[in-house]
């Protein structure tokens, strides 16, 4: 979806692209070049980029089902009543399917939306999210380039938390970005506490952190956080940067 050319329409349900994408510095050309973004959300966000923005009630305020990690279907119940003029996101989709005539939008509640998503036992299949065989990996062709790990921090996994006064107040929230760096690239760089260095990747944008001595990790790789406003200029979170 993020890819060239792109698309003309973007509809973002409860996501900022710009922090949950795994591309960021991709998911904002993509925003910047659609003739059209509507952005579905409990907040303000997306102002930069958004033609349109319709007030979304979050889980807590309406029923829904969701497949687990375990690929267990589970069901909840809003515990309380919408704010304001909110709506639950699948009551948005359905008026505006409706609006545009399209066929498969007449569903009254979110129970009967969940009964015809999941009606037969190839669509239960098809959301499980059990593994089904081995996994494999060819690392023949791994490049000498440095490779980015990117870890989440935990107040910043998506919009509710993000949004979360109280949790972004929190200490573990309020601790800077780093830049994780391996034992031997430290040395080589002649590194020192509360140094910064300079982070590009696959032709995005660039930024500076202050540089984190790590030596668990592996000779060649670094430690780079995702989903944060400060590493947002960045591509992938997992691949090659410099």
């Amino acid at each position: 979806m993020l890819s060239p050319p792109g698309l003309k329409a973007l509809l973002l349900l409860n996501t900022d692209p710009l922090l949950d994408a795994a591309n960021p510095a991709a998911a904002a050309q993509a925003l910047g070049e659609a003739e059209m973004v509507v952005v579905l959300s409990p907040f303000k966000t997306g102002l930069e980029y958004a033609d349109v923005i319709l007030p979304t009630a979050p889980f807590t305020e309406t029923s829904g089902s969701f497949v687990n990690a375990e690929g267990r279907l589970q069901s909840f119940v809003g515990v309380v009543r919408p704010l304001g003029e909110t709506r639950p996101g699948w009551k948005i989709l359905r008026v505006l399917g409706n609006l545009l005539g399209l066929d498969g939008f007449m569903q009254e509640s979110s129970e009967q939306v969940c009964r015809e998503a999941l009606g037969s036992t190839a669509a239960a299949e098809r959301l499980n999210n059990q593994s089904v065989g081995a996994l494999t990996a060819d690392v023949s062709a791994i490049s000498a380039e440095l490779e980015r790990l990117a870890d989440v921090p935990i107040y910043a996994t998506d919009l509710l938390v993000r949004h979360a006064s109280s949790l972004q107040l929190s200490r573990d929230a309020r601790q800077a970005a780093m830049a994780g760096v391996p034992t031997a690239l430290w040395a080589k760089l002649g590194l020192q506490t509360g140094d910064y260095v300079r982070i590009t990747q696959e032709g995005a944008g660039a930024v500076q952190l202050p540089a984190q001595l790590e030596a668990g990790l592996p000779e060649r790789v670094v430690r780079v956080p995702a989903g944060l406003v400060q590493t947002a200029a960045l591509g992938a979170a997992f691949g090659r940067s410099a």
